[in-house]
């Protein structure tokens, strides 16, 4: 424990699993306290429960769902009062549900928009509105290098974190005057179970696989430095993805068809993405 955030009152959502849980331990390892949101509360109360009996700080689980305001207004309350204040929330709750886009039903498309941007805008407006009255915060929004470069079999998933990553650029510009900070971290394939059953090639593996300590790792460096701004993590996902940027968008498609990018969706094991797809479509599939 370093204790560089000593002090710091840290809300998480999507806490239960993956980079919500990663992140948490994180904070707690540097001397913060934190409250986990999360749509499943059994599991939530259970990590918090785990990550503050390993790390000897204080974790707190509530149940969450981002896309009611009232619950998120009662999230952000709850963990105000839990932690004597607030001065970071980490808006990582989000779906990626897979397959062709003619065959989506539009209420799993609709459940991303309602879950990967209408949460981080509830989100950011609940936790923003107190960060400004108390003239410092930090939002962090999760997006993914899918909000940089469009890629087959995740139309509607792009879609939405390419809206998250706009939403990030105009209130960073928005709320730094005012003291609040706003970090939009963009990770490419994060080993978690989002990404079960996906096929990359060993090129794809090599610039564009992390681990989820590799992004609570990112999220801890740009709350310590108070950063805003964008993140790609890894920053070789960034690099490359800077690099097909300016080339029309037919000649960056057949560069990403010939690195293996288009395949990783394509060729996915869905029998493996089955329990996570079952879970992230939910009875609206």
């Amino acid at each position: 424990m370093t204790n560089q955030l000593a002090g710091r009152k840290v809300a998480i959502t999507g806490g239960a699993r993956g980079i919500g849980r990663a992140t948490a331990e994180a904070f707690l390892a540097e001397g913060a306290t934190v409250v986990l949101g999360d749509i499943d509360v059994n599991l939530v109360e259970q990590t918090a429960a785990e990550l503050s009996k390993s790390s000897g700080g204080h974790a707190t689980g509530l149940g969450l769902d981002v896309t009611d305001p009232d619950s998120f207004e009662k999230f952000i309350a709850t963990a105000e009062q839990d932690l004597g204040g607030l001065d970071v929330l980490i808006n990582n709750a989000g779906i990626m549900p897979t397959g062709s886009f003619l065959d989506e039903p539009l209420a799993v498309a609709d459940r991303q928009f309602a879950i990967n941007v209408r949460g981080v805008i509830i989100g950011s407006k609940l936790a923003g509105k107190r960060f400004v009255a108390q003239g410092s915060g930090h939002i962090v929004n999760i997006a993914s290098v899918a909000g940089l470069i469009g890629s087959p079999g995740v139309a509607t998933y792009c879609a939405t974190k390419h809206a998250v990553v706009g939403l990030g650029s105009a209130i960073y510009q928005e709320l730094e005057p005012q003291g609040v900070a706003v970090t939009t971290i963009c990770p490419s394939f994060v080993n978690t179970e989002l990404i079960a059953g996906l096929a990359p090639n060993w090129l794809t593996k090599q610039i564009a696989f992390v681990e989820p300590t590799d992004i609570a790792d990112a999220i801890i460096d740009s709350v310590v430095k108070k950063y805003s701004g964008q993140r790609v993590v890894p920053t070789t996902s960034g690099l490359a993805a800077r690099m097909l940027a300016p080339l029309p968008e037919r000649l960056r498609n057949q560069v990403s068809h010939i690195l293996g990018a288009h395949s990783v969706i394509g060729d996915a094991d869905q029998t493996k993405r089955a329990a996570y797809l079952e879970r992230a479509e939910g009875a609206e599939k």
